[in-house]
C-alpha cells in the first residue's frame, strides 16, 4: 500500500513539473523596447499642445523621430510649456510663414544628445537643426550658474526646468519660454521720424547777389551796395568822356 502511495505521488510531482516546464515555455518573451517617440513622450508629460501641433503641422515631430530610429546621434529637445506660447504676443505664430514655423521648432533641436553635465562644459554657440549658429541667424548659448542652466537667443533668456525625459539617445528639457531666433524675430530698424528731416535754406530774393560759404545768398544790403557802386563808376564815366569832348 505504501509503495502505490509513493508511486502516486511520485507521478503527481512529475505531472507537475511538466506542466510548469511547459507553461514556462510557451510564455512570450517580453518585446524588446522601440526607439522613443517625441510625439507620445510629449503627450504623456503634458502642458505642451502647443509645442505637440507645431510638430504636427511642420512634420518636425516625424523627421526627429526617423532620425532617432535611423542614426545614434541623438536628439536634444528644449520644449516649451503652453504658458509660455501664451505668453507671446498675440498672433505671432500666425504671422509666420510656413517655412519660418519649421525653423522656430528647429531651432529648439539640438542635433546630439546632451546631459545635464554635458551643459556645463558645451562650447556656444550650439548649432541646431534651423542652422549654422556661426551665421549669427541662429545664435543658442548655454551658461550655468549652480545647478541652473540659461538659454539665450539674443532676443530671450530662458531657465531650464525639469528633464522631461532621457535615455542616453534623447533628451528632452522643459524650457519657460519660446527660444525666439534673431533671422525671425530681430527688430527692424526704426524709420526716422517725421519732420526731423533738414528742410534746404531759402535763397535770398536777390537773385544777382553773391553767395555765402554756406551756399546761401549774401545779405540784400551787400547786394545793393555793390549795384549803387557800379552805377557811380559808370556815371563818373560818362562825365569824364563827356568833359573830354568839350575840350
Amino acid at each position: 500500500m505504501r509503495n502505490h502511495f509513493l508511486f502516486y505521488l511520485s507521478s503527481v510531482l512529475v505531472l507537475i513539473l511538466f506542466q510548469s516546464t511547459t507553461t514556462l515555455a510557451q510564455a512570450p518573451a517580453p518585446a524588446p523596447s522601440g526607439p522613443a517617440n517625441i510625439t507620445k513622450i510629449l503627450e504623456k508629460a503634458g502642458q505642451f499642445t502647443t509645442l505637440l501641433r507645431l510638430l504636427s503641422i511642420t512634420q518636425v515631430g516625424d523627421q526627429m523621430n526617423t532620425q532617432l530610429n535611423n542614426t545614434n546621434q541623438g536628439l536634444t529637445i528644449f520644449a516649451p510649456t503652453d504658458n509660455a506660447f501664451s505668453s507671446l504676443k498675440s498672433g505671432t505664430l500666425n504671422s509666420l510663414s510656413d517655412q519660418q514655423k519649421v525653423e522656430l521648432v528647429q531651432f529648439h533641436v539640438i542635433p546630439s544628445f546632451l546631459s545635464t553635465s554635458n551643459f556645463q562644459t558645451v562650447s556656444n554657440p550650439l548649432r541646431t537643426q534651423a542652422g549654422n549658429s556661426n551665421s549669427g541667424q541662429f545664435p543658442l548659448n548655454v551658461t550655468t550658474s549652480g545647478n541652473q542652466v540659461n538659454v539665450s537667443t539674443g532676443i530671450v533668456d530662458a531657465t531650464i526646468g525639469n528633464t522631461i525625459y532621457t535615455d542616453n539617445q534623447l533628451a528632452v528639457y522643459l524650457v519657460d519660454k519660446v527660444l525666439l531666433p534673431l533671422s525671425i524675430f530681430a527688430p527692424a530698424a526704426p524709420a526716422p521720424a517725421p519732420g526731423l528731416a533738414k528742410k534746404p535754406k531759402k535763397k535770398s530774393p536777390v537773385a544777382d547777389g553773391p553767395s555765402s560759404d554756406d551756399g546761401t545768398t549774401a545779405d540784400a544790403s551787400v547786394a545793393i551796395g555793390v549795384n549803387v557802386h557800379g552805377w557811380v563808376v559808370g556815371f563818373a564815366g560818362v562825365i569824364g568822356v563827356v568833359t573830354a569832348f568839350s575840350l
